[in-house]
């Protein structure tokens, strides 16, 4: 169905889904994933109208890219060329830029009653990055589960860094600063003051970081967490347990990190949530990457597929 029209004339379209125990409504506008029902019970933020997107969002339930995450200064290094990218996080480039993959209308290519491929094109220059890429995302739902798959070609290189940005729920309804979270990570990112990491890869034991063991989002650090964790590459699952209901959501990735993000900077005077009205899971390779040639690579080459996987599974 119909759901919008952007300023452009494009035509946004909603498709929605089902399997099992699950419901869910994508959008082609961001690819955005608008609405996940557990049971009844819809467990992400999202927005009811186009015009909601375009002036209210802070990514809700789209896939960003090209990086996502930040870029320090908005500027990295390839191959001895320097690129620039538009800056809109304080000094920093968020989330691909001004104008990234969250705030493109993507085309669908295939979709079932229980799945919807949809794909972008994103050409040479776009937000500053080089290379014409064709990026998909494949969104799944089998019984309990969701489940996210990417793909992405480029014809030049360039950097690659495609994740999803819904806000979970579990409980449908107020905060989320009781809601327990266990992540398999012994490491994470510290960042500086304007979130960007420093370079060190820091053990978590000992700090409010330590989520090995189950802790409640609201019980330390003041609940005010922006960070990435390097998950173990023999667990590397992330659960999270909504004590009042039971709901559980276990996620597991490809992914080398996770940014757990507690939604402390949501503002009900820009958008319709509050802060800890929810909180982010994205599951991605780690922020400012091109300019840590210690950490991972985000490099992209003509010939390679990037390809990748995140399922988010429900149960109560």
């Amino acid at each position: 169905m119909t759901f919008g029209t952007m300023p452009s004339g494009e035509r946004v379209e909603r498709f929605e889904l089902s399997s099992g125990p699950l419901r869910a409504a994508v959008l082609s506008y961001g690819a955005v994933l608008q609405s996940l029902e557990v049971s009844g019970v819809d467990v992400v933020l999202g927005l009811g109208t186009l015009d909601d997107y375009l002036t209210r969002s802070r990514y809700f339930g789209a896939i960003v890219g090209r990086y996502g995450n930040r870029i320090a200064g908005g500027r990295f290094t390839l191959d001895g060329a320097e690129y620039r990218l538009p800056v809109n996080d304080g000094p920093n480039s968020l989330h691909g830029g001004v104008h990234g993959f969250d705030s493109k209308v993507w085309t669908v290519a295939d979709v079932t009653g229980s799945s919807i491929t949809l794909t972008l094109t994103s050409p040479d220059g776009d937000q500053g990055y080089p290379g014409t890429l064709r990026a998909s995302v494949t969104y799944t739902l089998d019984g309990d589960a969701i489940r996210l798959d990417y793909t992405a070609e480029t014809d030049a290189p360039t950097v690659l860094n495609l994740t999803n940005h819904s806000y979970f729920n579990l409980a449908g309804r107020g905060d989320v600063l009781g809601h327990r979270v266990t992540i398999d990570a012994e490491h994470y990112l510290p960042v500086d003051a304007v979130k960007i990491p420093t370079g060190e890869i820091a053990p978590v034991k000992g700090t409010p970081f330590d989520f090995t063991s189950p802790y409640a989002i609201g019980e330390r650090h003041d609940g005010a967490y922006d960070h990435c964790f390097v998950l173990d590459g023999a667990r590397g699952g992330i659960t999270v347990v909504e004590p009042e209901s039971g709901r559980t959501m276990e996620v597991t990735t490809t992914e080398p990190g996770v940014q757990f993000y507690a939604g402390g900077m949501l503002d009900p005077t820009a958008t319709p949530y509050g802060p800890h009205a929810a909180f982010c899971l994205e599951t991605q390779h780690f922020p400012d990457s091109p300019n840590h040639p210690e950490f991972p690579s985000t490099v992209l080459r003509p010939g390679e597929v990037f390809t990748s996987s995140t399922t988010y599974r429900f149960t109560a």
